[in-house]
């Protein structure tokens, strides 16, 4: 694969499973209904292990706006690959959010609530307030790109080699989303990634969902700006300190 389909993959299918899973715990009439915040927090976490096990061979599997610009202010990545890795990254996360609705449309036929069908697709704070909101996403993408800072791979010690871990070495970013999920999440929804929660709000305004109400718009901006910052913060204080 090519960096960018590699990057378009891999946050499509951790779009599909991610928001799946957020259609399956609240939707009307699914199976998973109310089986809660523990589902979906582990759920994601195995969907961030799926779309780094596909994507890292080919683009490093970034799947993440905030990703890509932290590890280019750390001076690991091309400045210049930034803008084409997020544009793959927003088209995935529009390609598998959009899947997620195919999928349940009967679901969100018979779910009246406005609010939870917007759910399935972006975040919404638990307590609408700008300042708080912002910080919560600020620190969630901080411990994101600053444990990913620190990752390393396997080595003999007997004569210095570094190995991979294959697929395994997917399991650590995966704990790490799953950790912050469960302690940094339940404030806003834990969105630590701009195409995350753009680009499905985006297929959330257009697709034909009955009765969809609005897409909230005006939060929009916090789980954009925040990874941002976030992930800037991280990259800037390892620099500092390694």
């Amino acid at each position: 694969m090519q960096p960018l389909i590699a990057e378009f993959m891999g946050t499509f299918l951790l779009m599909l499973l991610g928001c799946g899973v957020v259609a399956n715990v609240i939707l009307e009439g699914t199976k998973g209904q109310n089986s809660g915040w523990i589902v979906i927090t582990t759920a994601w976490a195995f969907a961030v292990y799926v779309g780094v096990v596909v994507a890292a061979p080919y683009s490093g599997a970034h799947l993440n706006p905030a990703v890509s610009i932290g590890l280019a202010v750390a001076g690991l990545f091309s400045w210049a690959d930034v803008l084409p890795y997020i544009l793959a990254q927003l088209l995935g996360a529009m390609a598998g959010s959009s899947l997620v609705w195919l999928m349940h449309r009967n679901h969100f036929e018979i779910t009246e609530d406005k609010s939870i069908k917007l759910a399935v697709f972006c975040t919404i704070p638990a307590i609408r307030n700008t300042r708080y909101n912002l910080l919560s996403e600020v620190v969630g993408t901080f411990v994101l790109i600053f444990a990913v800072l620190f990752f390393t791979d396997a080595t003999i010690t007997s004569t210095d080699t570094l190995i991979g871990l294959g697929s395994l070495g997917a399991i650590p970013v995966a704990f790490t989303v799953w950790g912050i999920g469960l302690s940094l999440g339940g404030t806003t929804g834990y969105a630590i990634n701009p195409a995350r929660d753009l680009g499905p709000r985006i297929m959330h305004a257009v697709l034909p969902i009955k009765d969809k109400g609005k897409s909230d718009w005006s939060y929009s901006w916090i789980p954009v700006v925040g990874p941002v910052i976030g992930g800037t913060i991280a990259a800037l204080l390892a620099l500092l300190i390694s």
